[in-house]
């Protein structure tokens, strides 16, 4: 999955786990929430991560943040490795690297004037002057499609989800980071708002050079953001590969159910194709299956499936899928890939 170019984020071998604890505090098992992830994000490119709900998708951005520390494995961001770093030298780098939460009122002091919201990484980041800082906020509020006249002295609670993103993002942008993690960012908005959300998004990515990691569920959502797109299944990486290449010839039988789960519409008939749903139970990241994670739901799988866990390999067109049977692929021919 590497490329010749340096990366600006490289994620190699990462795992997150959680001990759980039963009655007297005793033991009770591990969850297995993100399992020996690797990939590599560049400048100005945007990656999509997909998955079901409980796949790690997350976890996995925390773990990358820093906002919890990884189990093991190693997070590099513009070569500086950041597993190892202390709290104090992880606000330096959190200057270039952004997070923007699912729930914009969540992350927004409600007490505060959307000046001030806006104003906050400056103040913490930066030695400008407080007429410089208004300024700076009135640019960014207008980046984003917000009034500064109209909008800086208001709270977050007298503006809508969709414009409360938009203080969310402008904040999120104010010091010019090189990427932002994007964490179901558009989920709990309407359908026509997450329209003006993306197109904000991709505006401010080709004016700033920013980068991207999306989480989502939504597959259409991520397609039509995406550069790359790696899909999660049960905290490990089931298919790696570039976004049209993922959506016409899916190599892994997952992500082949979760197109299949979503419903089309023929343009030219009319006609949609329903969605047919994935069968059977999510296994528990408490005791995730032995060998390939998903051969309990899998109609293809076969005994070895439930002895060797299969390795993330170069299936061709640049897709990587983690399965001993990938589809459209004669198996027997390809090798293990190297990830990185």
């Amino acid at each position: 999955m590497s490329q010749t170019r340096t990366p600006l984020l490289k994620v190699s071998g990462l795992v997150q786990e959680y001990v759980t604890r039963g009655a007297g505090g005793q033991k009770a098992g591990v969850v297995h929430a993100v399992s020996d992830v690797s990939f590599e994000l560049h400048e100005g490119e945007t990656l999509g991560i997909v998955g079901e709900t409980g796949s790690g998708k997350s976890t996995l951005a925390r773990a990358i943040i820093q906002v919890e520390r990884p189990r093991s494995g190693s997070v590099q961001f513009q070569g500086r490795e950041l597993t190892t770093m202390s709290r104090r030298e992880l606000v330096s780098v959190h200057r270039d690297m952004q997070m923007v939460y699912q729930d914009p009122f969540g992350s927004l002091n409600p007490r505060w004037r959307i000046e001030d919201v806006v104003a906050e990484p400056l103040r913490g980041h930066t030695d400008m002057t407080r007429a410089e800082r208004v300024a700076r906020v009135a640019e960014l509020l207008d980046l984003v499609g917000l009034d500064p006249a109209r909008y800086r002295d208001r709270r977050p609670m007298e503006l809508s989800g969709g414009q409360a993103q938009r203080v969310a993002i402008a904040r999120a942008i104010a010091l010019n980071p090189k990427l932002i993690i994007c964490d179901e960012a558009i989920s709990s908005l309407d359908v026509l708002i997450q329209a003006q959300v993306l197109n904000l998004f991709e505006k401010l990515r080709d004016e700033l050079g920013v980068a991207y990691l999306f989480i989502a569920h939504d597959l259409a959502t991520v397609k039509q953001v995406s550069d790359r797109v790696a899909v999660m299944h049960l905290g490990q990486l089931a298919e790696f590969s570039p976004a049209d290449e993922l959506y016409a010839h899916p190599r892994h039988p997952y992500t082949r159910a979760l197109l299949d789960s979503v419903p089309v519409l023929d343009v030219v008939t009319g006609a949609v194709r329903r969605p047919r749903p994935l069968q059977g139970e999510p296994p528990s990241p408490l005791h995730p299956p032995s060998g390939c994670r998903f051969r309990t739901r899998c109609p293809i799988a076969q005994d070895v499936c439930a002895t060797v866990e299969p390795a993330l390999r170069d299936t061709g067109d640049g897709q990587f899928a983690s399965c001993h049977f990938p589809l459209g692929v004669d198996a027997a021919r390809l090798a293990p890939a190297t990830a990185a």
